[in-house]
């Protein structure tokens, strides 16, 4: 079994459902078997625990619709633990053999049922999508339909299981709802470096069974499989109005662009003329995008409504890579822009079916820096404070994954 960030097993020895034990009485070994053979109300955090007395485990088996349960050892054999936590309202079949120094052996089973209860807090998307290929910059996000309670947090950052082609260090935070990108409270993965490019990241959620409150328990689990494609990086430069992009180190193309004007300080404190500086990631895009000022309604000052053809996201305020629709003097010469990234039509056009999700654009020569909560700019916080943020307080390593 390949190293994982953290194993999620129970530490209760009854389950909520009793024990059976069996042998022991003529020097055989004796077998304990928790939950109890019958049960039919066993605790899923608390998985399934068979220990051997005056002897040492030999085979032990534990199903799930006919799929077999991992498990740890212990290494004096005297003690079997599941790995995971159990999945509410399944059954369950054990068996388990033991053996004494003299030879004698015990054999006992035990067919069981969890309880059913499951927390309306579940697991509602995981970023990215399964199959996906995405640019080096991108996190991995578990999101929920509800707060996940700080007291459960830390059982269901350990169940988190991580593999990437090439072991990458990188660390789990909690965001709040007002701190996500789409609303979703979130446990976000982001990697101290750029993800290696060319490679595979296999996610695994054992919720099923985590102990979300005090009898209610994580519905299910969620896996998820995508792909880290080539390493694609963009730097835009507002002093001289260029955009360059590399592939894998290498310039593949470069062009003349606009950015914001500035000039439109509202009440917040804010200039939303002025296009963002930091480290941005590509996000969703759009064929054709309707754009409209922040803070303002049709009749004030600055108000316009227009459909934007090729734009690719790169925050939530409202900033694009897109096709230029205004004076065309302005790409490569001045800014111009109500805060976006205004390119040439075959630039962004091309850009658009090029970028993955995920991609790094640099943005740099503004006078308004990109906050780390502005769509996907994670990067703008430093590794170590990122860290911080998480229940485990410490970096973690993805387990290699042979692809």
């Amino acid at each position: 079994m390949a190293l994982v960030l953290g194993l999620t097993a129970a530490c209760s020895d009854d389950g909520g459902g009793g024990a059976t034990t069996k042998g022991g009485d003529d020097g055989s070994p004796k077998l304990t078997i928790s939950p109890a053979d019958g049960s039919g109300d066993a605790r899923p955090d608390a998985g399934v625990t068979v220990t051997a007395a005056g002897g040492t485990l030999g085979q032990v088996s534990v199903k799930m619709k006919g799929a077999e349960v991992p498990g740890r050892l212990s290494p004096d054999k005297s003690r079997w633990q599941s790995t995971w936590t159990l999945v509410p309202g399944a059954k369950y079949q054990v068996s388990a053999t033991a053996a004494s120094p003299k030879g004698k052996s015990t054999t006992a089973t035990s067919a069981f049922q969890t309880v059913r209860k499951t927390a309306a807090t579940k697991i509602t998307n995981v970023v990215p999508s399964e199959g996906e290929t995405v640019g080096t910059g991108m996190p991995v996000f578990v999101q929920f339909s509800k707060e996940v309670p700080a007291k459960a947090r830390p059982g269901v950052e350990r169940a988190i299981e991580i593999s990437s082609t090439t072991p990458t260090e990188g660390a789990w935070r909690w965001l709040s709802a007002g701190e996500s990108f789409n609303g979703l409270p979130s446990a976000v993965f982001r990697p101290r470096n750029p993800w290696k490019a060319r490679q595979q990241v296999s996610l695994t959620v054992h919720y099923a069974g985590l102990k979300i409150g005090d009898s209610v328990f994580g519905a299910k689990d969620v896996t998820r499989k995508f792909r880290i494609g080539d390493s694609h990086t963009i730097t835009v430069n507002a002093k001289t109005d260029r955009l360059v992009v590399k592939k894998n180190g290498r310039t593949v193309r470069n062009w003349g662009v606009s950015l914001g004007q500035g000039g439109d300080r509202q009440a917040d404190g804010v200039d939303h003329l002025l296009t963002t500086s930091g480290v941005h990631l590509t996000m969703d895009r759009s064929r054709m995008e309707r754009m409209r000022p922040p803070g303002k309604k049709k009749g004030d000052a600055g108000w316009y409504d227009e459909q934007v053809p090729w734009a690719t996201r790169i925050s939530n305020s409202g900033e694009y890579i897109h096709q230029n629709m205004d004076d065309p003097t302005c790409l490569g010469d001045r800014n111009c822009s109500h805060g976006c990234v205004r390119s040439p039509a075959g630039d962004a056009q091309w850009f658009f079916g090029w970028a993955y999700r995920g991609d790094m654009v640099t943005i740099t020569g503004t006078k308004r820096s990109l906050e780390w909560t502005n769509g996907w700019g994670y990067w703008q916080m430093p590794f170590e404070k990122w860290t911080k943020g998480g229940v485990l307080g410490k970096p973690v390593t993805t387990a290699s994954l042979n692809a």
